[in-house]
């Protein structure tokens, strides 16, 4: 993607089933759960480059013994800090004492049967360390420990926030993360003191044994029902409870991606399949993505469920996902990926003419190959009817010399875009600054053919447009081509997102800027104040009641119309190339991503309540010109 955005975080989780000396001595380490876990992370490290961190269980401890350790930190090279930290308490041991694993878990952070990884990228707000996750809610009663990490955005946290004043608390910090871990905490506390108020009607007084028995019958799934039932948004959050036992909750539309694997061995799940795959080198039909509205619950005996703990909704897992976030590796998005591009190939048949002798095609490194390729065979085919139907056309008067000019046609490939090392400009002038930005990338000389070629690019999607305006385009137009086309795997990026990913701001988006060219040109600017208007009617509605008012004003104008606009925006001034932007459309994208069918971005269908009310709010943002997050 050109246009950096910042995205979804990602979480690890392993359960230890058998005692840390069965894996010393199977595999020949006593830290064989960080180390799966420090590989989980790294094969993920894609999720998060803003935070990490790292929190270890030790089951069974003795009281006065730490039971929790954690390590975070929201410096670079994170994962490599953490680790390195973890470690240092191992340096330094004795062969004899690093495979004592008793005295290892009683000694020593982090020998533990529990371990839950979070990589951070923060949507929102400053980068501290209050912001890198796991947070935890600390008790000395180990049934009232909470720890949470989480791939989340939600979009009602004032409304939790509100309720949790009206249980009688008084938060100390207003944001989901909080909001989020306090509400699960305050249903785990009451469903504590219940089973606490109920063993002791059965006359039992002895308060240790009433500890256990409530450690072994804590009923996670009640506490995750009753804590969640007005979440708005899309979630993934991982949870761990000072007794060992352990949760992984989804959304209830699968917005956020989750999977797991379990065997008599370990439990592990992660954000991305594939990373479970390298670290533990399994088979991808052995590993199972989590049910929408589903937690997956491992008890501190390490029994496993998968059980329902709030209402399935529509399937609405994110595209965008499977478009740009989670990396390639897995084999379903990888070829998802393909038929993107391939789906392109004959809207750029037509919009060449047919004219592949002058036609260079590329992308932009190095995301977006993987559609490329797609793109590239689906021209083959494209070529391939047309070289048939030349050849038919022959009939009897076809030699080898006319066959011999048929098949030598081909598309053209070439690597004409390549990503530069990062320049550090902030010491310079704006002016000076601007010009090095424009070099960011390189293009490479001597292949186009000075006002003859057109040159075809394709990107995995067009978020901002500033890159391909700013960079990307002038450097093309060195090469003297004739026209400049830029392809978008992704359809045309409308509306904010509120689940996950850092787009929610209306004045971001290339596509609601050309919209509002286009109102303005063909004297229809008074719309925008009705929309401001009716916008602010619905303020004070319920969120289930809110109509998204901005999809009405793209209805006043076609697709390509809005790309024509948008191809317009990004052309930098003094450019003699004709520049051209041709857009993914809806369709497509489900016809390549049929199990994921998440596209609010694209068309405005939020699959939950609050996303109607976002929009709205990032539309008055815009109207009051005010550059703050709409929800």
């Amino acid at each position: 993607m050109s246009d950096a955005i910042k995205h979804e975080c990602g979480l690890a989780f392993i359960r230890l089933k058998k005692p840390l000396k069965y894996y010393n001595k199977k595999y020949g380490t006593s830290l064989y759960g960080l180390l799966k876990l420090q590989l989980l992370m790294q094969k993920q490290r894609n999720r998060g480059q803003d935070g990490a961190g790292v929190v270890s269980i030790k089951l069974n401890m003795t009281p006065g013994k730490v039971f929790i350790n954690r390590q975070r930190t929201n410096k670079q090279d994170n994962l490599k800090k953490i680790f390195d930290n973890i470690y240092k308490n191992y340096k330094g041991l004795s062969k004899k004492k690093i495979n004592d694993t008793k005295w290892l878990k009683e000694n020593i952070p982090f020998a533990g049967e529990v371990l839950l990884g979070h990589l951070r990228y923060g949507t929102h707000g400053s980068n501290s360390m209050k912001n890198v996750h796991p947070v935890i809610r600390r008790s000395n009663w180990k049934t009232r420990t909470l720890v949470l990490a989480g791939n989340f955005n939600l979009t009602n946290v004032d409304d939790l926030f509100n309720e949790l004043i009206s249980y009688g608390q008084h938060p100390f910090r207003k944001s989901d993360t909080i909001t989020v871990l306090e509400k699960i905490g305050h249903f785990l506390d009451r469903e504590v003191q219940k089973e606490f108020d109920g063993l002791k009607k059965k006359g039992i007084d002895d308060n240790i044994e009433i500890t256990k028995t409530i450690s072994d019958n804590l009923d996670i799934q009640t506490v995750l029902t009753k804590a969640s039932r007005s979440f708005d948004g899309g979630y993934v959050i991982g949870g761990l409870i000072g007794n060992g036992d352990a949760f992984i909750m989804r959304d209830p539309n699968g917005i956020r991606p989750a999977f797991y694997y379990e065997d008599e061995e370990i439990v592990v799940a992660a954000s991305e399949r594939p990373a479970i795959q390298t670290a533990f080198d399994i088979k991808i039909d052995k590993i199972k993505e989590l049910e929408r509205g589903h937690a997956l619950i491992v008890k501190t005996n390490g029994k496993t469920a998968e059980v329902p703990f709030i209402k399935q909704e529509e399937n609405k897992s994110c595209s965008f996902e499977r478009i740009y976030f989670s990396r390639g590796t897995d084999r379903n998005i990888y070829l998802e990926r393909k038929e993107l591009g391939f789906t392109m190939a004959k809207m750029v048949m037509k919009r060449i003419d047919y004219d592949l002798d002058n036609t260079v095609f590329s992308f932009i490194p190095n995301t977006a190959n993987v559609a490329f390729n797609g793109l590239i065979k689906g021209l083959r085919v494209e070529l391939n009817k047309e070289k048939k139907k030349k050849i038919l056309e022959l009939g009897s008067k076809v030699t080898e010399d006319k066959l011999d000019e048929i098949l030598a046609k081909n598309v053209r490939i070439d690597i004409l875009v390549v990503k530069d090392a990062k320049l550090r400009t902030f010491i310079l002038q704006d002016n000076s600054r601007d010009e090095l930005v424009s070099h960011v990338y390189d293009v490479t000389y001597g292949i186009i053919n000075d006002n003859i070629d057109t040159i075809v690019l394709i990107d995995d999607s067009i978020v901002r447009g500033t890159t391909l305006r700013d960079s990307i385009i002038s450097i093309l137009s060195r090469l003297n081509p004739k026209k400049i086309i830029i392809l978008s795997s992704a359809p045309q990026i409308r509306y904010p997102d509120c689940y996950g990913i850092d787009m929610s701001r209306m004045n971001e988006f290339i596509a609601f800027r050309a919209l509002v060219e286009l109102l303005k040109e063909t004297n229809q600017e008074y719309k925008l104040e009705e929309t401001y208007q009716k916008c602010l009617q619905q303020e004070q509605l319920p969120s289930e009641k809110i109509v998204n008012e901005v999809k009405k004003l793209y209805e006043n104008f076609e697709y390509d119309a809005i790309s024509k606009k948008i191809a317009e925006l990004v052309t930098p001034k003094g450019i003699d190339a004709e520049v051209d932007v041709i857009y993914q459309t809806v369709e497509n994208l489900h016809k390549a991503i049929p199990n994921h069918t998440g596209d609010w971005y694209f068309t405005g269908n939020y699959p939950t309540a609050g996303g109607n009310r976002v929009v709205n709010n990032a539309f008055i943002n815009y109207m009051k010109g005010k550059d703050e997050r709409s929800y």
